[in-house]
């Protein structure tokens, strides 16, 4: 696989916020609440959130609604 094709499977914060039309200050709310999906630290400090473990957390939720 090849470099581009890794980065696809990795969503930024903006990115997850469009797709669950949430805002930014509800997911870090979840994230501080430990409700939010897991997320990669990048040495910058920037978050992305691995494409699987999304859709893991999306089914999770899922289960308790």
């Amino acid at each position: 696989m090849n470099g581009s094709g890794r980065s696809r499977d990795k969503i930024t914060v903006d990115e997850l916020c469009a797709e669950l039309q949430v805002s930014r200050s509800t997911f870090y709310d979840w994230r501080q609440k430990g409700r939010a999906p897991r997320c990669v630290k990048l040495p910058n400090g920037s978050l992305r959130i691995r494409r699987n473990d999304l859709e893991n957390w999306l089914t999770d939720c899922e289960g308790g609604a």
